[in-house]
């Protein structure tokens, strides 16, 4: 039997042979792309919105989604699974290989905004009040420097003295408002640094003058340039005795971070927040930005402004932080704020105080919405709440719709690899609960960065609210535990953990997570043991005695020989026996021990071959706490 050729051809019956396509004619990724007209007239088309699932592109093409994913893999598309998020582009390429036409229905999401929005007659923008994100090293006295400007203590509020959220304030300075940000300085909150980077005109980058540049503070120079704001240093810490401006200066160098004293023109006040000392002298430099920056704003138009936190409130339900950056928010406003919508039922300023209106650079907390929206989520004033309802259901449809898609199958992936685990690591799976996004993002990078070669912390799910359930039955599946940070269980959820006896935490401190997880990933390990060598006794003759059996004659040669402690036999060097020390005797008398220069009579457990001159080592083994 002929087999089939392995490239695409014809036969000629003139020529008898068959005669190979050449290679630009052929159909596949190596063919030139055909005309949009070609395309439909030869190939079926798949209508996507924006961006598709592998899995499911596959599914519409009716193929096996491995082999998508492998034609995506010879295409040189790594690091890819079948739950992957493909764009159009790459859609189209994968498509075209199977004989599949793509076409991109996705509606501008711009374009989509814009039909809710209100309307508006732009007025002539005026001066606003500079936006100022506090970043530096924790413990490096960030809320302390905002307690001296604030005149309150926000530090002694927070749980373990340390930010673990976005907060904003307004403080007037002689020189007009202005608004700061306290962003949090533990290293698991690199994601609220960056949000707090994204929405500021100016940072203030607090280093400690006795302690210099730290981790964070690297990371926190890092957003401000991406974020290309200006950086106001301000050296904290200086009533200390062993405070080094100097040595500090000098290691800002290293990043980039030019001061006025080396010729830039990044400004350095030095502060103690403690003493109360610099504070006036880094608001008025904080105020002057206004004019060097030129910030202004229309104060008129329907506002517009970005999400910074995000929760649900139990009283109050979902609940959002955010920046008015543009035109006035107003009580009762019908809003959209990204595939969330609503009517503003009640508006908070920074002090909690209940507010009307809020101009351009007010941080405002909002209630009234359908969910909880994104951080980064942008806010708009729409024309009424119906329309507000529609645009967010299709930014729903065409935005989140495929990532959701895709979240669901890397649960199930997840649960999957719980369920199975990797034979050569211990798996902790985690299940986490909190009060707010930026809690959740900083608790899985801190617990999954615990990782080790021995142990893997996974977090299953995590998302905002109360322990339901469904999140007990998740935890139940795949031998989970259930982290609260700042919530507890609702309903029926406590009952259904104690039955299916799946372990619920609760926290409102970071570190103590942290901390608990890591005993939780020791206690996993096995413990190890080392010898710790007790003694010697040489043997110097041997009895066969009827009841006891044979009883070795030995002189304790060094250290102590302990009944009921290992030992081994050896003869030559050579290891003869190993197990435990029976019977001990020192003449005719049971003892404990016998120490170096004493002659006593040793019984070993199975009874070994033992002749004079065998050496018999005498040690216990000591446990040592296991290592991650």
């Amino acid at each position: 039997m002929i087999g089939r050729p392995s490239v695409p051809g014809v036969y000629n019956k003139q020529t008898n042979r068959f005669q190979p396509i050449p290679m630009h004619q052929r159909g596949g990724i190596n063919s030139q792309k055909p005309s949009l007209t070609q395309m439909s007239e030869h190939k079926k088309v798949i209508k996507i919105e924006a961006q598709i699932s592998l899995q499911e592109l596959a599914r519409r093409m009716s193929l096996k989604a491995t082999d998508v994913l492998l034609k995506l893999i010879q295409m040189g598309e790594k690091g890819k699974n079948i739950n992957s998020t493909l764009d159009a582009d790459t859609a189209q390429i994968l498509a075209d290989a199977f004989g599949y036409s793509v076409e991109n229905v996705a509606l501008n999401l711009d374009d989509i905004i814009k039909t809710a929005l209100a309307t508006f007659e732009p007025t002539p923008p005026v001066p606003r009040a500079p936006v100022v994100t506090v970043m530096g090293h924790v413990d490096h006295g960030k809320t302390t420097l905002l307690d001296a400007i604030l005149g309150m203590r926000v530090a002694e509020g927070e749980a373990g003295g340390i930010t673990q959220e976005v907060r904003a304030y307004r403080v007037n300075t002689p020189k007009g408002m202005v608004v700061f940000f306290d962003t949090p300085g533990h290293e698991a909150f690199t994601s609220l640094r960056a949000r707090g980077a994204q929405l500021t005109d100016v940072a203030v980058l607090v280093v400690a003058a006795d302690d210099g540049v730290m981790p964070t503070t690297v990371e926190a120079i890092a957003h401000a340039k991406a974020a290309k704001t200006p950086i106001v240093v301000a050296l904290n810490k200086m009533d200390k005795p062993d405070a080094n401006p100097d040595r500090v200066l000098n290691q800002l160098l290293q990043y980039d971070v030019i001061t006025e004293r080396d010729g830039g023109d990044v400004l350095v006040v030095q502060v103690s927040a403690k003493a109360r000392t610099g504070i006036d002298d880094l608001l008025e430099n904080l105020a002057n930005q206004n004019e060097l920056l030129e910030l202004k704003a229309d104060p008129k138009r329907p506002a517009v402004g970005t999400v910074f936190e995000a929760k649900l409130d139990k009283g109050r339900g979902p609940v959002a932080r955010l920046l008015v950056q543009e035109g006035v928010l107003r009580n009762g406003d019908a809003v959209l704020v990204g595939a969330a919508y609503g009517r503003i039922r009640a508006m908070y300023d920074d002090r909690g105080k209940l507010i009307d209106k809020a101009g351009p650079s007010t941080p405002v907390e909002i209630v009234g919405l359908s969910e909880v929206p994104m951080a980064g989520d942008k806010l708009y004033v729409a024309a009424d709440l119906r329309k507000a309802q529609e645009v967010a259901d299709q930014i729903k449809m065409l935005t989140r719709r495929p990532a959701e898609s895709t979240r669901n199958d890397d649960l199930a992936a997840r649960v999957a690899a719980a369920i199975s685990g990797d034979a050569a690591q211990i798996n902790i799976n985690l299940v986490i609960k909190a009060d707010a996004q930026g809690a959740v993002e900083g608790l899985k990078k801190a617990l999954t960065a615990l990782t080790t070669e021995k142990v893997r912390v996974s977090v299953i799910h995590g998302a905002v609210g109360a322990i339901t359930e469904t999140d007990v039955q998740l935890a139940s599946a795949s031998n989970a535990v259930i982290i609260g940070f700042n919530v507890r269980p609702a309903g029926k959820a406590q009952a259904a953990a104690d039955e299916a006896r799946v372990p619920l935490k609760f926290y409102t401190i970071i570190y103590e997570a942290v901390d608990d997880v890591k005993a939780l990933m020791l206690g996993q390990l096995k413990p190890t043991f080392i010898e710790k060598p007790l003694g010697k006794a040489e043997v110097r003759m041997v009895f066969n005695i009827t009841k006891t059996g044979v009883v070795a004659g030995c002189m304790v040669t060094d250290g102590l020989v302990r009944r009921n402690a290992r030992a081994r036999l050896r003869r030559e060097g050579a290891v003869k026996w190993e197990g435990k020390l029976g019977s001990l005797r020192r003449i005719k008398d049971d003892v404990k021990e016998v120490t170096q220069g004493f002659e006593c009579g040793i019984a070993l457990e199975n009874t070994p071959d033992i002749k004079a001159g065998d050496i018999i080592e005498v040690y216990e083994l000591e446990e040592v706490a296991a290592r991650l």
